[in-house]
């Protein structure tokens, strides 16, 4: 299996575009930005014609994404670039991809209306169908809440939550109709999702299933995906605006930067162990890291056209993602140099 890497001087790095009170980085920020500097790009194969998007990683350590064009939840083994495809039935057409407290792979699986939960010793399938009424919901992502239930969107106007105990299955309309699109959980248990075509976020109330509106300062903003940082301040991917923009529950405050280029189009956003930000831009082909505490961006581009990086995902050292437009997988280690094999 082919696997090409390139070292930090792929890396570039931008002012960023907020106005506000810069500080001067202390010593620790430095040495993470060097450690940005000095990250390690690294390419995986993915199957022809796949389109690999979402990625997950079970407990064994193992990268799972999903196969949106060929029907499969892949397992690659990122030592060997390995490849494990694991068909989800005739009709899958799988988006997003969690692991699960019972340590499955959980899935919105699209192509056939239904929650997919996939383990990965067996590789079981096992399909929870939406209600007949939520036909075509166009699933987008899920996330687990400290509970244990697992919560997930669809773009089509609807979000839902399944309980892995019972399979038992809720869903709702959202109030404005198509949007819901990505979602997470903060570290005090509170459920937002983020709807790109009403451009807004959203909280959900786990005790009704109502959901709680939330309007950007930003109009027509097309907010993408969002991810909570340690202290449940959320973070934002405008898909229209080209900003990346945080919202301070507690304080229902906002703040926004611009990501470099002309014309940027934020679509995934993910938050490392640092609290640091991560974003990919479709239109410059390029994953592109943000550090709040110096507002510098610095952009990692493909080395391959129409790279389309889809959700990312990360774990310590580590920020992944699947190139849809290009079948494969690209991982950055930014934990120094020598981070891991």
């Amino acid at each position: 299996m082919n696997r090409r890497e390139f070292l930090g001087a792929s890396a570039l790095t931008f002012s960023g575009a907020y106005i506000g009170l810069n500080s001067t980085p202390s010593f620790a920020e430095t040495a993470q930005n060097d450690n940005i500097q000095n990250a390690k790009v690294s390419y995986f194969e993915a199957r022809p014609g796949s389109r690999s998007r979402d990625v997950a990683f079970d407990a064994d350590g193992m990268i799972w994404y999903c196969g949106q064009a060929d029907g499969t939840l892949t397992r690659l083994n990122p030592k060997n670039g390995d490849l494990h495809p694991v068909s989800l039935g005739a009709r899958a057409a799988p988006h997003g991809v969690v692991l699960g407290p019972d340590n499955a792979m959980w899935i919105t699986e699209g192509g056939q209306n239904a929650i997919a939960r996939l383990d990965p010793r067996t590789d079981a399938v096992t399909l929870i169908p939406l209600p007949a009424e939520f036909a075509d919901a166009n699933l987008n992502t899920g996330v687990f809440d400290q509970d244990g239930i697992y919560w997930f969107t669809g773009q089509n106007g609807i979000y839902g939550r399944v309980d892995p105990a019972t399979q038992e299955i809720k869903v709702w309309p959202s109030p404005e109709g198509p949007g819901p699109y990505g979602i997470t959980v903060t570290p005090q248990g509170d459920v937002w999702y983020a709807s790109l075509a009403g451009s807004h976020i959203a909280n959900i109330d786990k005790s009704n299933g109502r959901a709680r509106i939330v309007r950007p300062p930003t109009k027509e903003q097309g907010a993408r995906r969002i991810w909570s940082d340690s202290s449940g301040k959320l973070w934002i991917s405008e898909w229209l605006s080209g900003q990346v923009s945080e919202y301070d529950p507690q304080a229902d405050t906002w703040r926004a930067w611009r990501l470099p280029g002309k014309d940027p189009l934020p679509y995934s956003v993910y938050v490392d162990e640092n609290d640091k930000i991560w974003l990919t831009d479709f239109d410059a082909d390029a994953i592109v890291f943000f550090d709040p505490d110096t507002e510098q961006f610095t952009s990692f581009p493909s080395t391959k056209t129409n790279a389309d990086v889809r959700q990312m995902a990360g774990r310590p050292g580590e920020a992944w993602g699947g190139e849809s437009g290009t079948d494969r997988l690209v991982r950055i280690q930014f934990a120094g140099p020598n981070a891991l094999p």
